[in-house]
């Protein structure tokens, strides 16, 4: 029988981590780890994480790189700047931003 996980965040908030300089986009996330041993094992011990808890993957960026983030939810933080941002994956999975996060292609209408 699967678990049932509740996610701090959601796809298309915008976050940033709680300890490296980067900030990003949601667009996944895995109810807890699913990523390799080596991975895991390569984050600096102060700040690995447990494995029980979302991790998201993140249209990252920091001033000098766009990139793919792969991060626990207990390093992040909901990033209140309401500042887009600027990595050009998030044109393909989302189709505009609200002034605090980014909206969907496919999200449901009411």
């Amino acid at each position: 029988m699967q678990k049932l996980v509740e996610a701090k965040f959601s796809i298309g908030n915008i976050v940033k981590h709680r300890f490296l300089n980067f900030r990003g986009v949601i667009f996944d996330l895995d109810p807890e780890f699913n990523n390799t041993e080596e991975w895991y094992l390569a984050i600096p011990e102060q700040i690995r994480p447990i494995k029980e808890q979302p991790f998201y993957h993140l249209f990252a960026e920091n001033e000098e790189i766009f990139y793919i983030a792969y991060v626990s939810e207990q390093n992040l933080l909901m990033d209140n700047s309401n500042k887009p941002c600027n990595h050009p994956g998030i044109k393909q999975s989302f189709k505009s931003f609200n002034g605090s996060s980014y909206e969907t292609h496919n999200k449901a209408k009411n």
